[in-house]
């Protein structure tokens, strides 16, 4: 029963380090968001473009001693991992500022895996212990390891979402053009047929002069 309320106090705490966030961003304008993690603290980005324009975004992550870990011109998506150079906090910025006027929405995972640094504390100070100490150790290893996964997954599930709901987006708007050069190019060759009988039948009309 022990590992059960284990099970679920560490779901709980490591689902709050997936966060999901959807914002909005105007013409000429950047949005930045700040994580201040330890050093060899895994991060994770992932982002896709909702809404607006082309679907694509300026991306730039810049480390607190201002080195640039990752910089992307007119991005539609995409998936950026890196560990923790140096501690402090690092930035994660989408720009618009190439838009005139057009508002973009962007949808993007942070995904914050702490290291291992504590549960090796752990594991030293359980030594000497009995076996069912050590084997609770391991255990609380294999949960984490299988809250990472399903966080992945989580991930995975809401990115594949966004790109399904743009590719339908994109689908429905393209069969709605197509009808409606369909519909054109019908009134377009009615319109011809009719000028053409009215052509055809002033033609060949006999005209008495009285």
């Amino acid at each position: 029963m022990r590992w059960i309320v284990t099970l679920c106090i560490l779901l709980i705490g490591y689902n709050n380090l997936a966060t999901a966030y959807f914002v909005t961003i105007d013409a000429h304008a950047e949005e930045c968001f700040f994580e201040k993690v330890e050093y060899g603290t895994k991060m994770g980005l992932t982002f896709e473009v909702d809404e607006g324009g082309f679907l694509d975004i300026d991306l730039s992550i810049v480390g607190p001693d201002g080195k640039v870990i990752h910089q992307g011109d007119q991005e539609r998506g995409g998936k950026y991992t890196f560990a923790a150079h140096t501690p402090g906090v690092y930035t994660y910025c989408f720009g618009n500022q190439k838009s005139t006027m057009t508002v973009k929405v962007v949808m993007f995972n942070i995904d914050i895996e702490e290291n291992s640094k504590e549960g090796g504390d752990k594991n030293t100070a359980v030594e000497g212990h009995d076996g069912d100490a050590s084997n609770h150790g391991k255990l609380d290893d294999m949960i984490k390891e299988l809250t990472n996964s399903l966080r992945g997954v989580k991930n995975e599930q809401e990115y594949m979402q966004m790109r399904d709901r743009n590719h339908r987006a994109i689908n429905e708007n393209t069969n709605f053009r197509v009808v409606v050069w369909s519909f054109f190019e019908a009134s377009v060759l009615v319109c011809m047929t009719l000028g053409q009988i009215y052509y055809l039948t002033r033609f060949f009309e006999v005209r008495r002069v009285v």
